[in-house]
């Protein structure tokens, strides 16, 4: 399910006013929503309807029940099923809206955050989402404290989905036993590896020096800093050759590249192939 359009970053200053950390709408999907990526985070839940769910080019099967949170990192598209319209909540925040704490547990996760819910659990977060919608309608005294105190219990409903796999780990650098400086750092990159990250802003982020970060961190990852970047940033330019006809050259600055030949380099390195030629061949396997 490749999608011919070149996709489209969606900014905040679209959809918030300059004092609006959130808004919350309620949509109607009977058509196709083209591939995009966007400059907030976004949490969606579906009240009915059925179809596909793309996120990061992997499928997810979507329907009544299914919440999603998509980061500044994420791109995605949603196709209903022929003659299905999909029904859904969907809000969109900025990322500082994520308690640090919340924010470190919750994207040891490096999956798509997509979960199906079922019966008692489907009902609850249905009812947050009908609470944060209610509460948004009208301005009242307390009205975001109230929409972020409800964000914040889905947020941790869905993190409590994913601990007790976490949790069975007894490796040694498991995300729970990183440095708390390190998995900081971490966090900071899922988001934000597409951007001019240097090891010097991310060791300040993190509070530590250049030389001190750079030797945890290739202690607790295995591999160096420079190289988890480029990791991260080969894994979504794949993904976008996989699932969108953008082109090769867009592709490669869309994931943090800054030149065509570092890219190209870096690629065939990984893949043992070219941008191009891997692109071909994801397009004829999905033919056979």
């Amino acid at each position: 399910m490749r999608d011919d359009r070149a996709p489209e970053r969606l900014l905040g200053s679209q959809f918030l006013e300059k004092n609006e950390s959130y808004r919350i709408f309620k949509q109607d999907v009977n058509g196709r929503i083209h591939t995009h990526w966007h400059d907030f985070f976004e949490l969606g839940y579906i009240l009915s309807g059925k179809g596909v769910h793309m996120v990061n080019g992997e499928p997810f099967p979507l329907g009544r029940g299914m919440v999603f949170l998509l980061t500044t990192a994420d791109f995605h598209e949603i196709v209903p099923d022929e003659g299905e319209t999909i029904h859904l909540y969907n809000m969109i925040f900025k990322d500082s809206w994520v308690m640090p704490e919340l924010a470190e547990k919750m994207f040891e996760r490096e999956a798509p955050h997509v979960y199906t819910l079922y019966d008692e659990d489907a009902e609850r977060m249905r009812r947050e989402f009908s609470g944060i919608w209610e509460e948004s309608r009208e301005e009242r005294f307390g009205k975001e404290w109230l929409v972020r105190g409800s964000l914040e219990r889905v947020l941790i409903l869905l993190t409590r989905r994913c601990l007790p796999a976490a949790g069975i780990s007894t490796a040694r650098d498991s995300a729970s036993d990183r440095h708390p400086s390190i998995r900081k750092a971490l966090v900071y990159l899922q988001h934000h590896f597409r951007e001019q990250v240097t090891l010097g802003s991310i060791a300040a982020y993190a509070g530590l020096s250049a030389n001190y970060f750079s030797e945890c961190f290739h202690k607790q990852t295995g591999i160096s800093f420079q190289e988890y970047v480029s990791e991260k940033r080969l894994l979504f330019a794949s993904a976008l050759l996989g699932s969108t006809r953008l082109a090769i050259t867009e592709i490669c600055y869309a994931s943090g590249f800054n030149t065509i030949p570092h890219f190209e380099k870096s690629f065939k390195r990984k893949y043992g192939l070219s941008p191009r030629d891997y692109r071909k061949r994801i397009g004829s396997e999905r033919k056979t």
